[in-house]
């Protein structure tokens, strides 16, 4: 079956000014993991590559990345129902959804407890995204719930916060860039192609988001965690070598 083309977003090319060439964003940062951007981006991969604080992934594409651009949607009948595969990696947990409670807390002022009907009583937003996997396939699923940025918005996060860390029933853990985590597409969804979340779908809440690849968007998140630091766990994947930014 021929897949679709993938719909880019505005930062998808990095612009090179001289009248002719334009280097795809994938290609940039691997042309900067290898420092082959000395020439002509001399003091920016100096300053990329001499940074050691944080993962040189993260620097180099948030200088690409703009937090708060929306990325381009599909219509409704681009909506591939057949193609979103489920992985996991212990199964599928299971979760009492009246008993469930999402925890937000760390380096906030207002740590939070919400249940399913809390969250389903704050602003409701959809969106048709293509969800990308490291393992090649992606598909175009319609996503349904409430923005990352408007609960993180109740929890009041200190100023020094950087990074957000995620746990799931499962055991599975992950950890975004703030930024990402407040891209206006960044969600908390219940919904899946108009329809209650699936268990094995992620139920009763999962991660949904067209800037990060498919083993950031976390199933079953019972905690959310704010930090001005990255531990040394940073993610199940990233801690077996998978790339830790992980932006599309």
């Amino acid at each position: 079956m021929t897949q679709e083309p993938e719909q880019k977003s505005p930062n998808t090319e990095l612009e090179i000014d001289d009248g002719t060439d334009t280097i795809p964003r994938r290609r940039f940062l691997n042309l900067a993991g290898a420092g082959l951007l000395t020439i002509g981006f001399g003091s920016l991969a100096e300053g990329v590559v001499g940074g050691i604080s944080e993962p040189l992934n993260q620097q180099v594409e948030s200088l690409i990345f703009q937090p708060q651009q929306p990325i381009p949607e599909f219509p409704i009948t681009a909506i591939e129902p057949d193609k979103l595969i489920v992985n996991s990696f212990r199964g599928t947990p299971t979760i009492n959804p009246d008993a469930y409670r999402l925890i937000i807390d760390g380096e906030v002022n207002n740590p939070i407890s919400l249940s399913m009907s809390d969250l389903q009583k704050l602003p409701f937003v959809s969106m048709v995204i293509r969800h990308v996997c490291v393992e090649g396939w992606a598909a175009i699923v319609q996503w349904g719930g409430v923005r990352l940025r408007d609960l993180l918005a109740i929890a009041k996060p200190l100023p020094e916060t950087k990074y957000v860390y995620f746990y799931s029933a499962d055991g599975y853990y992950e950890s975004w860039d703030l930024d990402s985590v407040l891209h206006p597409q960044t969600l908390m969804a219940y919904q899946k192609n108009g329809q209650h979340l699936a268990p094995e779908n992620g139920a009763p809440l999962r991660l949904a988001s067209p800037v990060k690849l498919g083993y950031k968007l976390s199933k079953w998140v019972t905690r959310i965690q704010l930090t001005s630091e990255l531990g040394e766990k940073r993610g199940y994947w990233e801690d077996l070598g998978y790339e830790w930014y992980a932006g599309l």
